[in-house]
């Protein structure tokens, strides 16, 4: 998946802002789930709704402004009731990592309880070895 950073997503020394990492990442994750079928939407419809249980960020170099970014989602754990996104966000033209970082989500139900995951996500999820962009 691709971001392009404008002015709002700065701080005003023009470095994207620490915490706008965590969005980029939930953008990569509904992209992710959607390349394959996995509608959040959905999902949430049918009474399944995910919430983030744990999230790490390294912040490894800083994006700036104008600056085109990829972020690079796979899956890298899977639980019964949960997975880990782990992320990888590089700028596009020189491939530099500017942050790196992951986000375990466990399943519930509309009351906060948690749910196994559906059996036909953990076989999408499971058969899945390609990166996202």
């Amino acid at each position: 998946m691709e971001v392009k950073i404008y002015y709002e997503d700065t701080d005003c020394g023009g470095v994207v802002y620490y915490g706008n990492y965590l969005k980029y990442f939930e953008r990569a994750r509904t992209h992710y789930l959607e390349e394959r079928g996995l509608s959040v939407r959905g999902l949430m419809q049918q009474g399944t709704v995910f919430v983030v249980v744990h999230a790490e960020v390294d912040y490894r170099s800083p994006a700036r402004y104008g600056d085109r970014l990829t972020v690079e989602t796979v899956v890298s754990d899977l639980t019964a009731a949960s997975f880990t996104f782990s992320h990888v966000i590089r700028e596009r033209e020189t491939q530099r990592v500017v942050v790196e970082g992951s986000a375990r989500l466990a399943a519930t139900d509309e009351n906060g309880k948690v749910k196994r995951l559906d059996k036909g996500m953990v076989a999408v999820l499971k058969s899945d070895s390609r990166r996202s962009r």
